[in-house]
């Protein structure tokens, strides 16, 4: 299990970080132009889409893996889990994700305002829509999220490198709203989360998921630090869960796994059909799987 990273305050003051000092105060923690609505999540639709993915995600590889060496964290605080974004498959496991690691959390995630305005359904998933690329849309994006992570039981997921990137792409960088999002909170768990899909010696890929050093996050921190800090603390965080659970899939050892499901195996059609005849007439247990893995 991870330990908790918790910042000392050691001084110092904040500054502007790439906004000017007219919008920070008018958007600055603790002011309110009106309230915000979390998202109304829609409980028999999530059941739903959440059985689908996982059947969707099981079809399409032959396991869901997360390292032994970097679980996820047990807390009671509000979460914040960010995480690379290697693939168009990444919502739909990181839903997998929570529903196997987060079952009594509230999960939300941004998504663009204009897709969000096109594909309804979403918002009654726990998206919530932000305009990209401008100043309006990062202010929508700290307020829904400093209202999710004061609702109950929140997990809030984020990709802040805000494009697909490759896991073995280095530096690891960041937009700034998480870091924003940092100076703002009133106390939260911010926790990394990299995954990798991988071939193994199965037809179908592995997923391979690892959870990084948390930092926990108080209000008092945010004269201390500022929010390009912030940023650089958690993509070193990232990067450092990057490059571990890449040593670790390089290894190909299952032992160093946690199982969170098994999908799809063997080579399919007329091939398995005549293994699984010929392990009748032996009287053997056919085995769909090519490997050991």
């Amino acid at each position: 299990m991870n330990s908790t990273n918790h910042i000392q305050v050691v001084g110092g003051s904040a500054v502007s970080c790439g906004l000017d000092a007219t919008f920070i105060e008018r958007h600055r923690p603790g002011r309110r132009e009106g309230s915000v609505a979390v998202p109304e999540v829609s409980r028999p639709l999530l059941r739903w889409f959440t059985w689908y993915s996982c059947r969707y995600v099981r079809r399409h590889f032959h396991s869901l893996r997360v390292s032994r060496l970097g679980l996820p964290p047990e807390s009671k605080l509000p979460l914040v889990i960010y995480s690379n974004h290697a693939s168009w498959w990444d919502p739909l496991v990181g839903l997998v994700l929570k529903s196997e690691c987060f079952a009594g959390r509230r999960l939300y995630a941004p998504m663009d305002a204009a897709m969000l305005e096109r594909y309804k359904l979403f918002g009654r998933l726990g998206f919530f829509g932000v305009e990209q690329g401008s100043r309006r849309g990062a202010v929508q994006f700290l307020r829904a999220a400093e209202a999710i992570l004061q609702s109950p039981e929140p997990l809030l997921a984020l990709t802040p490198q805000s494009r697909f990137a490759d896991v073995r792409e280095r530096p690891v960088r960041f937009a700034a709203g998480l870091g924003h999002l940092a100076k703002r909170v009133e106390h939260a768990l911010f926790v990394p989360c990299v995954a990798e899909y991988v071939f193994w010696e199965e037809r179908l890929p592995e997923i391979l998921v690892r959870f990084g050093e948390p930092m926990e996050v108080r209000r008092e921190h945010a004269a201390a630090f500022t929010s390009d800090w912030w940023t650089d603390q958690f993509e070193q965080k990232l990067e450092a869960a990057q490059d571990a659970l890449a040593i670790e899939s390089r290894r190909r050892d299952p032992a160093a796994f946690q199982s969170l499901m098994r999908g799809g195996a063997g080579q399919g059609g007329i091939y398995d059909w005549w293994r699984a005849a010929k392990a009748k007439l032996r009287g053997e247990k056919f085995n769909r799987e090519h490997g050991r893995k």
